[in-house]
């Protein structure tokens, strides 16, 4: 159990290599907030492009399976003409 105990502290030691100082976290902390603060101002503009880019891809969409389904439902109608004309 003490091997045990040894092999997940020590193993866990490298990870605190990633944690800054306390005296450095003030500067990160800033450094986060500033870069949010331009991340903000960036996806305001870009958030209405994104949504009329979707909007025109999803329309596009609708109309092609619109004319696919009426050309398939007007295949069909046709078949079924010319096969109760058969008949």
């Amino acid at each position: 159990m003490l091997q045990l105990l040894f092999a997940v502290a020590f193993s866990a030691a490298p990870l605190t290599l990633y944690v800054p100082p306390v005296r450095s976290l003030n500067t990160f902390v800033e450094t986060v907030e500033a870069f949010l603060r331009q991340t903000v101002l960036y996806g305001v503009r870009v958030y209405p492009r994104l949504r009329l880019a979707f909007s025109r891809i999803m329309s596009f969409w609708i109309r092609a399976a619109r004319r696919f389904e009426l050309v398939w439902s007007s295949a069909f109608m046709a078949h079924d003409l010319r096969y109760s004309i058969t008949l």
